[in-house]
């Protein structure tokens, strides 16, 4: 009799794999269309007329799911934080305040450390959103609202590990953070507030928020000798100086190239006055415009300095090239 063992299964090519999980994956986000209901337009409204914050929390790989959720509703005009369920029973519990909403997710519904903490939060009288797999679960049972999140089956070969599920959860937690962000009236703007250094925050910005002013712009009166007019552009050090009005209106500009062109055709240049060294009003933009209005107008017209005027024609500011050069906007 032979003695030789069964081969094992040959493992299928990578892009088999790949394009299986893909397929289940993504049936498993459509899946959940047929069972939005009236839940989930109760589950926006209780964290938008929420006081306090929304208090993510999950175990194992529910848990980072949640915290990337906690994130995407703080990026997005919705307060939240992760708040682990086995530290909050030992003490973290002190993070949360009055007016808060727990957020909870675990596709079984039956994960001992969340069920511990629901039975907290009901005696505390802090409302908690459940995600599980099945609305008989015991953690859905314990919960003001449940939002279902069933799957036919994991996207692991093994239907072990969890990937449809936590696809779908984070699927439908982004779909209840941006019908948040809606329903908040969350603009481009705020976003652009909430993300000063990210690289859409930046081509948000408003001219107002990077022009030069007060002290450190470059300016001089209309009757200021050109001796005055060159150590003021030397001071601020930008190539340029504003030429205005008694009553601030900008009257025009003179340059480094213009003092240059002024020393070669000019001897007499330093007993002149500065409104007499100007020729025409410069290019100007208004402080609300945005940073990368400021930079085609430059690019169009090749000059590296634009001045911030207000309707009246004011002088407010002046933006440079090389304030736009850290924005990533070429």
């Amino acid at each position: 009799m032979s003695t030789q063992q069964p081969s094992p299964t040959s493992p299928r090519p990578p892009k088999e794999v790949a394009r299986e999980v893909l397929e289940i994956e993504a049936q498993a986000i459509l899946g959940l269309l047929p069972h939005l209901d009236e839940s989930f337009d109760q589950a926006v409204e209780m964290i938008r007329n929420a006081p306090g914050r929304v208090v993510c929390s999950g175990m194992g790989k529910s848990g980072l799911v949640l915290q990337k959720v906690a994130a995407t509703l703080a990026s997005t005009g919705t307060p939240a934080f992760f708040l682990h369920p086995a530290e909050a029973i030992h003490g973290d519990l002190g993070m949360m305040v009055a007016g808060d909403v727990v957020l909870a997710a675990s596709y079984s519904g039956a994960t001992e450390e969340l069920l511990r903490l629901a039975e907290t939060l009901k005696r505390l009288g802090v409302p908690m959103i459940a995600m599980t797999g099945s609305s008989k679960s015991p953690l859905a049972r314990h919960a003001d609202l449940h939002l279902p999140v069933p799957i036919d089956r994991e996207a692991c070969p093994l239907n072990l590990a969890p990937t449809a599920s936590t696809t779908a959860t984070l699927a439908l937690a982004d779909a209840l953070a941006m019908a948040l962000l809606e329903a908040r009236g969350f603009t481009p703007e705020d976003f652009a507030r909430l993300h000063p250094g990210g690289r859409l925050g930046k081509r948000l910005l408003k001219v107002r928020e990077l022009m030069h002013a007060g002290e450190s712009l470059p300016r001089v009166e209309g009757d200021t000798p050109m001796r005055e007019a060159i150590y003021e552009m030397s001071k601020k050090g930008l190539g340029i100086t504003a030429v205005t009005g008694g009553d601030g209106e900008l009257l025009g500009c003179i340059s480094d190239g213009d003092l240059r062109r002024l020393l070669s055709e000019d001897e007499a240049l330093l007993q002149r006055r500065a409104c007499e060294c100007i020729e025409g009003l410069p290019r100007t933009i208004a402080g609300e415009e945005l940073a990368p209005a400021a930079l085609k107008i430059m690019e169009d017209h090749r000059i590296t300095s634009l001045f911030v005027c207000d309707e009246q024609g004011r002088l407010e500011g002046l933006v440079h090239l090389h304030d736009l050069w850290g924005l990533e906007l070429f």
